[in-house]
């Protein structure tokens, strides 16, 4: 198991890079989009309402993301953050939930983890 400082190191690698990501797809974009990241805690607010929210939680070495489609949890396996129950891959399942809630496309490589 990796430790709370390995944890937050790639955790605050992988909100700046999903930052980042949001601010090159709004440059190219009409979308209406508003993002702040703060302690941890990434929130995107589409014109329409209905917040995406993006945070760290230490005590699990988990992202935690809640959106209008529900909650969901990643963990490092194998270099990548994945999600807890169906497997499926941060950076996809976001590029997935921008576009659905916010209709915003964004490119997110896949968003590495330290090794688990």
């Amino acid at each position: 198991m990796i430790s709370d400082s390995d944890f937050l190191t790639a955790a605050d690698a992988t909100l700046d890079a999903i930052g980042r990501a949001l601010d090159d797809a709004l440059a190219q974009s009409d979308a209406d989009v508003d993002w702040t990241l703060n302690d941890g805690i990434l929130t995107i607010e589409p014109e329409g309402g209905g917040r995406i929210i993006v945070n760290r939680h230490v005590p699990n070495r988990e992202i935690w993301v809640a959106a209008r489609s529900g909650g969901f949890h990643y963990r490092v396996v194998d270099g990548r953050w994945r999600d807890t129950r169906s497997g499926d891959e941060l950076g996809a399942a976001l590029v997935a939930l921008l576009a659905a809630q916010a209709g915003l496309a964004v490119r997110l490589d896949a968003l590495r983890a330290p090794a688990s």
